[in-house]
């Protein structure tokens, strides 16, 4: 079928020139996109929205679904327990209010939100601890899933062949550490692909060192990451029988709310306060100390609960024990190894040619929801394990 191709052209430029009519001077414009391999523009969607576009039709957003929050032990018998894809649909969803309210670049924000935990490995923080404390041992640096997010738009993705994602979404994505507190962040323009990498690089070796988004719009999904998690994880903890709503502290009931409605509405309405017509994105202090008791109050209570710390000894076993045996495998050149039949069957030669077994097995685990983790523990390694595994 033909299409007059000059009026789509023609129409496209006419949505755009309106909608960057309305940003700010500090927003990024879809003309600043830079990708690491060239491509012809889209008639229909800015770089930014494609970027949207290849993260939600990619494997590792459909995974998010199998992939728990915080309260994973309940995963596997009620499915209203917070799943990674409802929270990257929370992120995103409350960062483009508090983007179109600041008149930032929508695209560019939902592109970040929803990419953001795309190299989360199973069961949440723990199974990132896990994970981690393995790759130390196993000589191939520690594991953190923002810089693994990166890794899998770039590296897993497609093959091996990767996304082609910008470098704003890209550097969105690692630099969106919500387990770091800010109560401001102003954007470092002048970011580089060669200051991603080096970041990247230190994190893994180690080093403690943050990165500080190279956009306006980053800074508010690093924000939102904080505001979509911290009253929803009260919310599944309080369903689950954890906690009672009365135990949340008085200050930070009185300031901020007690249901997940409240703390979202009013963290979202000071940042939009605090953020307007400002070269920065930031908190108000009164809210800013809210929000640190709030965190320091889940971590105590609802993270350290113990009913999690139980389960907690489990999926450590079964982390162990499947990266041992999937490494085996992959040493042993065992094609018929889950490993191989659902993983590198899939990658492609340059891949398969310049990872090492030890990485192999780290990408393969990373990708694992928590029902597969599972199922992995109870078919291929120590049955008994996997039976008495969550229950």
């Amino acid at each position: 079928m033909e299409f007059d191709r000059e009026k789509i052209a023609r129409i496209s430029k006419e949505i755009t020139d309106w909608e960057q009519s309305m940003f700010v001077p500090r927003a990024t414009p879809n003309s600043a996109a830079v990708r690491l391999h060239h491509e012809e523009d889209d008639p229909l969607r800015g770089p930014f929205a494609r970027d949207r576009d290849r993260i939600i039709y990619s494997g590792a957003y459909r995974r998010y679904v199998g992939k728990t929050q915080v309260v994973y032990f309940a995963s596997q018998f009620d499915e209203q327990i917070s799943n990674r894809s409802n929270h990257t649909a929370q992120v995103s969803q409350v960062a483009r209010t508090i983007g179109r309210m600041l008149r930032l670049n929508l695209d560019l924000i939902e592109a970040i939100a929803l990419g953001h935990d795309l190299g989360h490995p199973p069961f949440g923080h723990d199974g990132e601890v896990f994970l981690s404390d393995l790759c130390k041992k196993k000589g191939i640096g520690e594991f953190h899933h923002n810089v693994h997010s990166l890794y899998t738009v770039d590296h897993i993705s497609n093959h091996g062949e990767g996304m082609n994602l910008t470098l704003q979404v890209r550097d969105g994505i690692v630099s969106h550490d919500g387990e770091t507190h800010n109560v401001l962040l102003k954007p470092e323009y002048s970011k580089t692909e060669k200051d991603i990498r080096d970041y990247c690089q230190r994190k893994t070796a180690g080093e403690k060192v943050s990165s500080v988004p190279m956009t306006l719009e980053g800074c508010v999904v690093r924000f939102s990451d904080v505001i979509a998690y911290i009253g929803q994880d009260i919310e599944d903890a309080i369903h689950m029988g954890l906690l009672e709503r009365d135990a949340i502290p008085v200050k930070c009931a009185r300031g901020l709310g007690k249901t997940n409605r409240e703390i979202i509405g009013n963290l979202v309405t000071d940042v939009i306060l605090s953020s307007y017509e400002k070269d920065y994105i930031a908190f108000g202090e009164e809210v800013s100390d809210l929000v640190v008791e709030l965190k320091e109050f889940n971590w105590k209570i609802i993270y350290q609960h113990p009913v999690i710390n139980r389960e907690r000894t489990k999926i450590k076993e079964g982390f162990h024990v499947l990266f041992d045996k999937f490494l085996q495998d992959v040493v042993d050149g065992d094609e018929n190894s889950y490993i191989y039949r659902h993983f590198l069957a899939g990658r492609n030669f340059e891949y398969l040619k310049e990872k090492s077994p030890e990485e192999k097995v780290r990408d393969f685990m990373a990708t694992m929801t928590d029902r597969y983790f599972t199922f992995a523990l109870q078919r291929i390694v120590i049955p008994e394990v996997g039976l008495r595994f969550g229950g």
